[in-house]
């Protein structure tokens, strides 16, 4: 922790808030110094109130105070944004009183005059900067990456009017070139779907992604018949008259669910054909979509990089299209896509635009620190909270850790991996993890029914050593924010007999696909992360040392919470969740915390009914 101002240093906050994933981010002389979502602290999942606790950390972590700032960002532009609000109630009144109603109280409290509630809550009187909701977005996948020159494309539900954005960035300047505006948005077709399968909006979209597979693109003709008119260059319209969220308090509406044959599926009720054919119909849309807009932005721009974000920038089987099939070089994806990101975006707007700094590039890496920008927890810390509960367990010295822990996940072990800085964005990335082996067939169904306690379907991703990532996985390049899709090497993979083959649906579930089966999902692919040593040098060592007890450079990682829960941030957060699951050990800074040993949970409250499920 750096205590006191840096003298002639500049500090720059950015603040999300009010929408959904709020998060504040310190920049220090175009330095990423801290950055975390509000979520994080408060234990809400997706919270989208003023960020004041993830505001107090990145202060904390800069040894500033409110007073010291130079200047705070925020995300986007209220007064734009309210003015969309309006005009689309005015457009479809009388019908959308109800939803104008519910959104009002907010608005007139705290989202219309956010200078003055930024000023109030923090403290400040400083000066405060307001950038477009989608150049925060563009600043965010363009200033951290390691291009001095790349393409821009923004993707996401809406930000003021823009709902999906293309760019380019040269040195210190984001530039947006064209713009796609509400109501028509790839991000609300996809939460359409998710809402219409069942699932939660602005939680559940990776759920479609995870059951596309299991299904047939039986829709797609359908969806782009009636629901999106497609342009050759990737830009579209949708057909309002089957949505509701213009004007309702649905996604859909009843058009909708004739022209699918039923209404909404009820969350929470079983998962039929349907819900999987409609998500792969979804899927190859927006695949579609997203490779028609690539190929549309390297033309104009013949630019050999790309750089994404958005909350639509998380859907890594895209992604994954983009790079194999797309006409850039290489890509790089913000890890705190979604609105989060907006923060980060925010400041550097404040830095490199307003305050015409350069950036400072070497070329090689990015600038977002392996996204591990959250708080960290030392030993010291770990062992006052093991005293205040008189909990056992182990102390192992560093040199030990990779070894131990390798042995346990070739024994079947599910391990929490509380470790350095917690993670920015909603990846977990080797610092708030779950770990165990991909080679375990039992593994996925055990780790999403006794640990996670989320549908069996759900896939697991693997974290893989760089240097061996080409040995288990058909891709040419680092993957070390998880954004990317990747098939499983064709060597690697176990047939199908005649009669798996003719297996349907879910019940493909069971097939094992390969020797790491924990992690390949139904179509042979996985989402990885790749690591390296500099990067995460524990976590490295310990993959590493699984690799040299079993040949295996492959671990799984899922990230360490149950289902609607926040990643965990704090040692009683992951104790918490330890002891709330069937993991079988913590490791926790040094200290090793065997489930067999522990004391019951005292006084524990129904977490079921805590976390609102997602």
């Amino acid at each position: 922790m750096d205590m006191g101002k840096n003298i002639g240093s500049v500090n720059i906050l950015g603040i999300s808030a009010y929408y959904h994933d709020s998060a504040a981010c310190l920049v220090r002389d175009g330095e990423i110094i801290a950055a975390a979502q509000e979520e994080r602290f408060t234990r809400k999942k997706h919270d989208h109130r003023f960020p004041s606790h993830a505001i107090a950390y990145c202060l904390s972590e800069g040894g500033l105070k409110a007073q010291d700032l130079d200047y705070v960002a925020f995300y986007d532009k209220p007064l734009i944004k309210f003015e969309r609000l309006l005009e689309t109630y005015l457009t479809y009144a009388p019908i959308g009183f109800k939803s104008f109603l519910m959104a009002m109280p907010l608005w007139l409290k705290q989202k219309l005059f956010m200078r003055d509630t930024i000023a109030r809550e923090m403290d400040y009187e400083g000066p405060i900067l307001f950038p477009e909701h989608h150049e925060s977005h563009a600043a965010s996948a363009f200033f951290p990456s390691p291009f001095n020159d790349a393409a821009i494309l923004t993707l996401d539900g809406v930000g003021e009017w823009a709902t999906s954005s293309m760019g380019v960035g040269h040195g210190n300047r984001v530039e947006l070139l064209s713009e796609i505006h509400f109501p028509h948005s790839l991000g609300l077709l996809y939460s359409a779907f998710t809402y219409y399968t069942g699932f939660k909006v602005n939680s559940g979209e990776y759920k479609v992604m995870g059951l596309a597979p299991y299904g047939e693109p039986k829709y797609v003709d359908t969806i782009l018949n009636e629901l999106v008119d497609l342009k050759e260059d990737g830009s579209f319209k949708l057909n309002m008259k089957y949505f509701n969220y213009c004007a309702g308090l649905t996604m859909t509406n009843r058009r909708f669910d004739k022209l699918f044959g039923g209404p909404p599926r009820k969350p929470e009720s079983r998962l039929t054909q349907r819900e999987m054919d409609l998500a792969r119909s979804v899927q190859v849309v927006t695949e579609e979509i997203m490779l028609r807009m690539t190929r549309t932005l390297f033309k104009e721009t013949q630019l050999p990089n790309l750089c994404l974000a958005g909350g639509v920038a998380l859907n890594c089987v895209g992604n994954g299209r983009i790079l194999r099939e797309g006409p850039f070089e290489d890509l790089w994806i913000q890890p705190a896509a979604g609105d989060a990101g907006g923060a980060l975006g925010a400041a550097m707007i404040a830095w490199h635009h307003y305050l015409d700094k350069p950036r400072a590039l070497d070329g090689h890496k990015d600038l977002q620190k392996a996204s591990r920008l959250g708080p960290e927890f030392t030993d010291e810390q770990i062992a006052a909270f093991i005293s205040e509960y008189n909990l056992p367990a182990k102390k192992l010295p560093r040199e030990k850790i990779p070894s131990e822990i390798a042995a346990l996940i070739e024994a079947g072990k599910v391990i929490g991996w509380f470790q350095g800085r917690m993670e920015y964005g909603p990846r977990a990335l080797g610092s708030r993890s779950i770990i165990g082996d991909p080679r375990n067939r039992e593994m996925q169904s055990v780790m999403n029914l006794k640990i996670k306690y989320r549908e069996s379907f759900r896939p697991f991703a693997p974290t893989v050593i760089e240097e061996h990532a080409s040995e288990v996985f058909d891709i040419d390049r680092s993957s070390p924010y998880m954004l990317l899709v990747a098939p499983v090497r064709e060597e690697r993979r176990i047939p199908m007999t005649d009669e798996q083959k003719k297996l349907f649906g879910i019940e493909k579930l069971n097939v094992v696909r390969s020797d790491v089966p924990a992690i390949t999902h139904v179509d042979y692919s996985a989402r990885l992360q790749t690591v390296n040593r500099e990067e995460n040098d524990l976590y490295y060592d310990t993959i590493n040392a699984f690799r040299e007890r079993t040949g295996c450079p492959v671990i799984i990682n899922t990230s360490f919470n149950v289902r609607g829960e926040p990643i965990v941030c704090t040692p009683q957060d992951a104790y918490t969740c330890f002891m709330r699951t069937e993991m079988d050990y913590l490791i926790m800074g040094s200290y090793l915390f065997d489930k067999v040993d522990q004391p019951p949970l005292k006084d524990d409250i129904d977490w079921q009914k805590e976390f609102e499920l997602d």
